[in-house]
């Protein structure tokens, strides 16, 4: 039953090799899942996008691809975050902090990230390498740039746009903020503006400045804008380039564009769609008058669209099956926080994730060790074979639709004995270092156990209207009961700012020590 899982956009590539003299096509969304703050960058015919993914190690996922439509997971820029206690979920959370949006480079050989985490102690991590597919090395931290672009100029001097047109200047190795260099607001908002403009993404193209953001206009959506210059330190000039809603959801607005070595250019722009988070859409470039306009001619995000680069899809996946035969977890999933490395093994018993408890917890937003990845639209299902043997009094583990609003399939030892809960579970983060104050359970079904061996699935429906999420158990993984309600998926900014992930769970309420064997995570998507 081992399907990895396509992508829902269902990209119809003409040829199937890498290579072959032909073109790509595509349907948006490009991928169907959260992958927000998208910055891209390109090393000859090799494209690289970066996107945020907060509180989840390891973190700042990097994805390659050869044709801007076929992108797999190649890195992550780091392992772990150490800077407080709170990325170990002690002294309080990282919960929608962590690593935000980030900007990816590639310069003189040697590819950069830069980010910004939205907590204390409120600074920038500067990373590089010369391979994106290895491993990333920490240059230096800077200070705290919110939503940054660097942006390597032709004489060889750097800079960063970042806030609200904000601009930068670092030393040319990048080791600090230049003494003396620039440092200054660009642009001043103007009366149509309201809050932050933010999400900058800048390029440099026929001697101009382009400086992308979004924008909430008075009574108005979210757009895209792009503010122009023939000197870096300005005036800039501005104009909506994109302003659409698509498919009947809304919020079409942030991104980022490249260009391909023909010298034609794209944009990767997010679209809010709700439980599933935000998902990319990819669409063209119009250059008019010197303004790059985005989507079809029409100004639309278009449905389909054709990319003249050749098909090269390496068969990997943004979400995948596991069946933990290899010593190693698949690059797909990652740790809510830091994980305790002691508490977790793929050898001890081979063929299996064993999930050890080590820290006595009261709720799941707490718990160290749980194991995640995306869930997909339009729909998707997720299987795990647990063995739940040697769960000691009080351990809680299972499955989970885990977001600040989680549906969670639980197995609970009360009294020496096993129950399997179906329950809703909204927690409330307090606003200065995101401690969990609260957990609102309301438990919906409670069956008594007396397998040691038991199947859960969770089936999800993203399309227009639904994020819809419903709950089934089984001990043979073949007849399938519904367990609980539906439950309803919800995006939301204040808690844990992403989309609902799949999770795979196991922590202690009385004492450590016992631990739960995963034999696999079965994964589809239609």
């Amino acid at each position: 039953m081992k399907i990895f899982c396509l992508f829902v956009c269902l990209t119809l590539a003409i040829g199937n090799v890498c290579g072959q003299e032909t073109v790509t096509t595509y349907s948006n969304p490009l991928m169907w899942a959260d992958v927000p703050d998208l910055s891209v960058t390109r090393n000859g015919d090799e494209f690289y996008l970066i996107s945020t993914t907060m509180h989840l190690m390891p973190g700042a996922p990097v994805m390659k691809s050869k044709d801007l439509v076929h992108w797999e997971i190649v890195s992550y820029v780091f392992d772990t975050l150490n800077d407080n206690s709170k990325y170990d979920l002690q002294n309080g959370t990282v919960y929608g902090r962590g690593q935000w949006a980030s900007s990816i480079r590639y310069h003189d050989g040697k590819y950069y990230v830069l980010f910004s985490p939205n907590d204390k102690p409120f600074r920038s991590y500067l990373y590089r390498t010369t391979d994106p597919s290895g491993k990333w090395e920490l240059v230096t931290r800077l200070p705290h740039f919110h939503d940054n672009s660097l942006l390597f100029d032709d004489d060889g001097r750097v800079y960063v746009y970042y806030g609200t047109g904000e601009l930068r200047e670092l030393n040319a190795d990048l080791s600090d903020v230049k003494k003396d260099g620039v440092n200054m607001r660009i642009f001043e908002r103007d009366a149509s503006e309201t809050g932050l403009l933010e999400g900058s993404q800048a390029i440099k193209h026929n001697g101009k400045y382009y400086l992308f953001m979004i924008s909430w206009p008075k009574d108005g959506k979210r757009r895209q804008l792009c503010y122009r210059a023939d000197k870096i330190t300005g005036p800039y000039e501005k104009k909506v380039i994109l302003e659409n809603d698509f498919a009947g959801f809304p919020y079409v607005g942030q991104g980022c564009m490249i260009d391909d070595k023909k010298g034609d250019w794209y944009s990767l722009i997010f679209q809010d769609r709700g439980g599933v988070g935000r998902v990319p859409l990819l669409m063209p470039v119009r250059w008019e008058e010197e303004w790059p306009m985005l989507g079809d001619e029409n100004g639309k995000v278009p449905h389909q669209g054709i990319i003249p680069l050749s098909p090269c899809d390496s068969g990997r996946r943004l979400v995948e099956s596991d069946d933990f035969s290899s010593d190693k977890l698949k690059i797909n999933w990652q740790w809510n926080h830091n994980p305790i490395n002691s508490a977790w093994s793929l050898t001890e018993r081979p063929g299996y994730l064993r999930l050890k408890t080590t820290r006595i917890v009261d709720n799941l937003y707490l718990a160290p060790n749980t194991l995640s990845q995306r869930m997909e639209g339009p729909e998707c299902s997720g299987i795990i074979g647990l063995d739940i043997s040697k769960m000691k009094e009080g351990d809680v583990a299972g499955f989970a639709a885990f977001n600040g609003h989680s549906g969670v399939l639980a197995i609970r030892k009360t009294n020496g004995k096993n129950v399997l809960t179906m329950s809703k579970q909204i927690v409330d983060l307090s606003d200065e270092n995101k401690v969990v104050e609260h957990v609102e359970t309301e438990e919906l079904a409670c069956i008594p156990l007396d397998k040691e061996q038991i199947y859960l699935r969770i089936n999800a429906d993203f399309n227009l209207g639904k994020d819809w999420s419903t709950f089934y158990y089984s001990f043979d993984n073949t007849n399938w009961e519904p367990i609980g309600e539906p439950f309803k998926m919800i995006f939301d900014y204040r808690k844990l700012f992403m989309g609902t992930r799949f999770a795979l769970f196991n922590y202690a309420t009385v004492s450590s020590g016992g631990y739960v064997d995963v034999d696999f995570f079965d994964y589809n998507v239609k």
